[in-house]
């Protein structure tokens, strides 16, 4: 039986920063960079030098589970891949997705009040 890494430690420590930046998300652009650059400095956290992280390497993906997207790049590297394959950085990864797709639908969805309270 393979080894199983869990990186929910590292969740817990970019949770509460990452909960603050998504309420303080005005736009639904603001929630993808958030998300994005969350994302980025977890797997910086979990892999240091090792493995090279673009902001282009994660996306956030609307209207489909997973919400998220891990570029073909990462999944070229042995070290991302062997970390991916014995951990739970997928189920983490996509915590983070979910909840930036529900601040995303909510700001979408409420997009007009605020237009109208911005221009007031």
């Amino acid at each position: 039986m393979a080894r199983q890494f869990s990186f929910t430690k590292y969740e817990h420590k970019a949770l509460p920063d990452f909960r603050k930046k998504l309420n303080l998300a005005e736009t639904t652009e603001d929630v993808i960079n958030f998300f994005v650059h969350t994302i980025k400095e977890l797997f910086e956290s979990i892999f240091g030098d090792k493995v090279d992280f673009n902001y282009e390497d994660i996306t956030l993906i609307l209207g489909r589970e997973p919400h998220f997207k891990v570029s073909r790049r990462l999944f070229s590297s042995e070290d991302f891949r062997s970390v991916w394959s014995d951990s739970d950085l997928d189920r983490v990864i996509g915590r983070f997705a979910k909840s930036a797709m529900n601040r995303y639908n909510r700001l979408e969805k409420y997009s007009e009040k605020t237009d109208t309270k911005i221009r007031k």
